[in-house]
């Protein structure tokens, strides 16, 4: 069973590529083109207007997902599949470093360290209380004492 978002993706996709030069639809395998009129939603309505570019429709973001791989995958030249893989790689650097300066396992430590300097300065401030019975307490554990002989 295939995710409610992706069966409206496809239906999306589906919908985009009957306004598609048929020489590029024909690029693609007929197996993905099977895969997306079997899992497609039908009773979803979606429409594209054709005064408006592509850029403009509301497209899902799945649904530009799976145009953006056809096109990689089917349409791009060499040197726009290679522009692409460039643009991936140089984003998941980036991204790789954003996790690297947020989740530094050297700042991890260092910030473990003066969280506990931190809590032993506050635990000298704190002292020992006595505890001291009421006389009634006394009274009553007398008595307790004196039925359990």
């Amino acid at each position: 069973m295939v995710a409610e978002n992706y069966a409206c993706a496809y239906r999306e996709v589906v919908e985009i590529l009957k306004y598609t030069n048929p020489d590029d639809v024909n690029k693609i395998p007929s197996e993905k083109l099977l895969l997306w009129l079997d899992n497609m939603k039908e009773d979803y309505n979606f429409e594209i207007d054709e005064e408006k570019p592509l850029s403009e429709q509301n497209i899902s973001k799945e649904a530009k997902a799976i145009l953006a791989n056809v096109f990689k995958e089917y349409w791009a030249t060499d040197y726009q599949k290679q522009r692409i893989e460039e643009k991936e790689k140089y984003d998941m650097e980036k991204l790789e470093k954003e996790k690297y300066e947020k989740y530094n396992p050297n700042d991890i430590f260092k910030n473990k360290k003066q969280i506990n300097i931190e809590t032993d300065n506050t635990s000298d401030n704190v002292a020992m209380v006595e505890y001291k019975e009421s006389l009634f307490t006394k009274i009553f554990n007398k008595i307790k004492c004196i039925f359990k002989k």
